[in-house]
């Protein structure tokens, strides 16, 4: 017996007319009645009384019905499964400002990915992994975060951050010379915040307080003019290029180091949600944050 020929079964049973039941399941009547007789011989009970006139369940077609629903139910949900397992069923994923070039690369034949259009700052993308709007985000978080969320994560990236100055010196410059910006927008860049009041309290950088959103962008760059130092670049501003007055350079003494978690639940049960997590994450490597000058600050999940 096959598969279409029990829902053809339960169409007829539904329906107790052949011509109703063939135009339901867009086939031709004498093709229905012949699926239905080769599944009463392989079952070896008729499953309907049939006249002229009339269509009727038998006393075994009628023992037979809810197993049979039952079945096909199984089939379906068997089907959904293995849909799931295959990556058919879309793994959602956030991000801030950076993604693998080769995202799409990484999950071919695993997931099949929806990148989401709402992009906000980590800690508010880490918050709607956990809270499940969310299946993964790409984020900088700290293991006091994954904690209290109840997330997972494994390194995904990693940026070496610079410095920006006026002049023409292009030579590094050490991580205690630098200004440090932080913002008074801590919606904004809560993450940001942590992470440059860590270095200058480590370090001995020194920490200077903004109110225009300056941490990148324009402003970021008219923050550098007033300060006339070096001052250190933020992960949002890795790829913008510099205004031919302002020069790049190295940080040194130690390499000061922005990580890209890839996070998700604990608790995920999804399969295919897991095995992109994988699949994105599988020979990442430690991409140079073990070299011993190396900073990251305390809570860093890859901090050694």
């Amino acid at each position: 017996m096959e598969l279409r020929q029990l829902r053809y079964f339960v169409t007829v049973a539904e329906e107790l007319h052949f011509g109703r039941a063939a135009t339901r399941l867009l086939i031709a009547g004498p093709s229905l009645s012949q699926q239905i007789k080769a599944l009463e011989r392989d079952l070896g009970v008729p499953l309907f009384a049939r006249d002229h006139r009339s269509v009727a369940l038998t006393p075994a077609g009628e023992a037979l019905l809810p197993q049979v629903r039952a079945l096909l139910k199984q089939a379906g949900e068997l089907r959904d499964h293995a849909e799931r397992l295959s990556g058919s069923e879309p793994v959602r994923i956030g991000y801030v400002n950076w993604l693998p070039a080769d995202l799409t690369g990484r999950t071919a034949g695993v997931a099949q990915l929806h990148v989401d259009a709402w992009v906000v700052p980590s800690h508010a993308q880490a918050a709607r992994v956990a809270e499940g709007s969310l299946d993964l985000a790409v984020c900088w978080v700290r293991a006091e975060d994954l904690d209290r969320l109840g997330l997972e994560a494994k390194l995904l990236g990693a940026d070496r951050l610079y410095a920006v100055s006026t002049g023409s010196d292009t030579g590094p410059v050490r991580a205690r010379d630098l200004t440090v910006l932080v913002d008074d927008d801590t919606a904004s860049w809560s993450s940001w915040n942590v992470f440059a009041e860590r270095l200058a309290a480590d370090t001995g950088a020194r920490l200077r307080r903004i109110g225009d959103g300056g941490i990148t962008g324009p402003a970021f760059f008219d923050q550098v003019r007033r300060d006339g130092g070096a001052v250190l670049n933020s992960p949002k501003g890795q790829t913008t290029p510099l205004p031919p007055d302002l020069v790049r350079r190295p940080v040194a003494g130690p390499k000061v180091y922005w990580t890209w978690s890839l996070v998700w639940c604990r608790d995920e049960v999804r399969p295919v949600v897991r095995a992109a997590a994988d699949a994105l994450t599988r020979d990442v490597g430690d991409l140079g944050l073990g070299d011993a000058d190396v900073w990251l600050p305390g809570g860093d999940p890859y901090k050694r």
